[in-house]
């Protein structure tokens, strides 16, 4: 059984972890692609992401994808979209319903990788769509990661600028453990037993919140007018029984007139 969140104290203490596979950066047509599409092909599990050039200010224009990462157990590629573009046989992964591409946010990536060909994609799989069935809510990588994996994967790179001429060292590590991690996760997601979430569970920590303070507000004014609706009841059963008092009252009185009323006529009849 999974944690359903973890914070950034708890993940600090888990060990730091990076791909150690080989990272092959394909950045022109050619013999390195051909071997790439030859691997991916292999593979049952392929890890999935893309990155893009971060923008820091609403003035910046976003550039599109600029590197897609696919990987598979002890290799990782990483495709230079913005200077090689979509091509045939990455599509071709990418369509291929016998590959299982497994990411998080995939259909944000994928809608980024049309904008350069149109492809269908197939056999995508979310992390970030199927771990409220293992009893997970957060749904950041690196915190997925920390509860799936318990490990803990640096997001140093993130923001870097993934349209550089040359990527990093760094930048290529990060890139392809975001990759890697995810198909990592997937695999061990698949060896567990699910324990899925209520709806409540699910929810944010501050929406789960709001939502009990309102149903608490709902179950006081409930509470307050079951109470009001109790009183008003006493009220009225109080005053049935008056009423019921006071007609009998009534009644006895009337009765006790008309006795004394006949006793005067048999009285003023016997005069007579």
């Amino acid at each position: 059984m999974y944690k359903i969140s973890i914070g950034p104290e708890e993940i600090e203490k888990l060990p730091l972890t990076t791909f150690t596979g080989k990272i092959i950066v394909i950045d022109t047509e050619g013999p390195e692609l051909t071997k790439a599409i030859a691997y991916l092909k292999r593979q049952k599990y392929i890890g999935f992401d893309t990155e893009t050039k971060p923008t820091f200010s609403p003035e910046q224009k976003r550039t599109g994808v600029a590197l897609l990462q696919l990987s598979g157990p002890e290799k990782a590629y990483l495709f230079r979209i913005k200077k090689i573009g979509m091509q045939p046989k990455i599509r071709e992964i990418l369509a291929d319903e016998k590959i299982v591409k497994i990411g998080a946010a995939v259909a944000d990536d994928v809608r980024g990788l049309e904008k350069y060909h149109n492809f269908t994609a197939k056999s995508f799989i979310d992390l970030q769509k199927i771990g409220w069935e293992y009893g997970i809510r957060d749904k950041s990588v690196k915190k997925m990661a920390a509860i799936i994996l318990g490990i803990k994967i640096s997001k140093k790179e993130q923001l870097s600028n993934w349209e550089a001429e040359t990527l990093s060292e760094g930048q290529q590590k990060y890139a392809a453990m975001d990759a890697w991690v995810c198909r990592e996760m997937y695999i061990k997601l698949l060896k567990s037993e699910k324990n899925p979430l209520t709806k409540e569970e699910q929810m944010p920590p501050t929406q789960l919140k709001q939502m009990l303070e309102k149903k608490a507000k709902k179950a006081k004014i409930t509470e307050e007018e079951k109470k009001r609706q109790e009183t008003k009841k006493r009220r009225m059963a109080l005053k049935r029984k008056l009423y019921r008092k006071r007609r009998a009252a009534r009644k006895k009185a009337e009765k006790s007139a008309a006795i004394i009323n006949n006793g005067q006529n048999n009285t003023e009849e016997r005069k007579g």
